[in-house]
């Protein structure tokens, strides 16, 4: 295609209205048509990173990265299809979770709890295997819930589902304030919405611990608490 013909192409997208539908299940790439159709339903969004990715792959041997990549993204893949979730997208050393239903809040928070206590675990067995490591795996993850726009993007054999709405893009920069302390980080809205067990801990102390995230002037909560799934 040349660059007259690449216009004209995103000039029809952009005059096309959208063909809309509420969705009652995550979709997959299949259910929406490759032009301007969509499905609208209401989302919680969870976003599970790794840390200094970019330290690992430039420190240690690329087969030791590939372990860890590997060993990293299964378990969170484990943990949120366990707690209901459906895994949307992977992007190098992050994958994208949605959640859906009347409870979806719970399991999305559950799910970065049940992540941290996996990494915690998966720390101890990364030394018990290599004990002359210096490696230790960090990850942080974020959880939003909005209204979603899903929509098929690219061109054919050769596609796939973007996630359009506040979840999407807050649940993927709460990651970038996760650290070594405090990995988890969700969302007012979020938080509001969850059930005692999944705010509290033994004799009713918090898990979450509220902040300002001045980036937004919006009030978020974190936690470094584990949860074993």
């Amino acid at each position: 295609m040349n660059l007259k013909e690449l216009i004209a192409e995103a000039d029809a997208t952009l005059r096309t209205k959208w063909e809309t539908r509420a969705g009652r299940k995550v979709p997959e790439a299949e259910d929406i048509e490759l032009g301007n159709d969509a499905v609208i339903l209401d989302g919680t969004v969870l976003y599970a990173d790794m840390a200094d990715s970019t330290g690992l792959v430039d420190n240690f041997k690329p087969w030791f990265a590939a372990k860890i990549y590997k060993t990293y993204l299964a378990g969170a893949c484990r943990i949120i299809r366990d707690n209901g979730g459906e895994v949307t997208a992977f992007d190098g050393d992050r994958v994208m979770a949605v959640f859906i239903g009347d409870r979806k809040n719970t399991p999305a928070a559950k799910s970065a709890l049940h992540i941290n206590a996996f990494v915690t675990e998966l720390n101890q067995t990364i030394r018990s295997v290599y004990p002359d490591t210096s490696y230790s795996l960090r990850q942080s993850v974020g959880v939003d819930t909005s209204s979603l726009f899903a929509a098929r993007t690219g061109i054919r054999n050769n596609n796939d589902l973007v996630w359009v709405g506040r979840a999407a893009n807050y649940a993927a920069k709460l990651c970038s304030l996760g650290d070594a302390t405090y990995p988890s980080h969700i969302t007012e809205d979020v938080f509001s919405k969850l059930v005692d067990e999944a705010k509290y801990g033994p004799d009713r102390a918090s898990m979450w611990e509220k902040r300002m995230w001045n980036a937004t002037g919006k009030v978020i909560y974190r936690s470094n608490w584990t949860w074993k799934p």
